[in-house]
């Protein structure tokens, strides 16, 4: 079970935060507020909206936690494929990681997109 778990936050992870490039590169240049604590402040945030969700929609959380263990291009395609059949699960989500979008365009990195 804790497997399943750890598998759903994963998923609902790589989601929701991508491969997050680095907008704290070189901290000289960053602007007011775009510190490691301040992107690891916000994601925390993001994290625990997410759990919330995930928990509150068993449909949602399900459908994640089938994702785990399978290579990532199947899970990038399935997780396109339900958010496209889902689309208030998607606004939703997208809703929830909206503050890391925020961080990212301040500091001067792209957020990745929802697939």
């Amino acid at each position: 079970m804790v497997a399943g778990v750890a598998g759903t936050g994963a998923v609902a992870g790589a989601m929701l935060f991508g491969a997050i490039p680095s907008a704290l590169a070189d901290p000289a240049n960053n602007p007011p507020n775009c510190s490691a604590a301040d992107l690891a402040g916000v994601a925390s945030g993001v994290s625990a909206s997410t759990s919330a969700y995930l928990f509150t929609h068993p449909d949602v959380n399900n459908f994640f936690t089938s994702l785990e263990g399978l290579p990532r291009d199947e899970v990038r395609s399935k997780v396109h494929d339900y958010l496209e059949a889902n689309p208030q699960t998607k606004t939703e989500l997208t809703g929830i990681r909206q503050p890391l979008v925020d961080l990212k365009n301040r500091c001067g990195a792209p957020a990745p997109e929802v697939p």
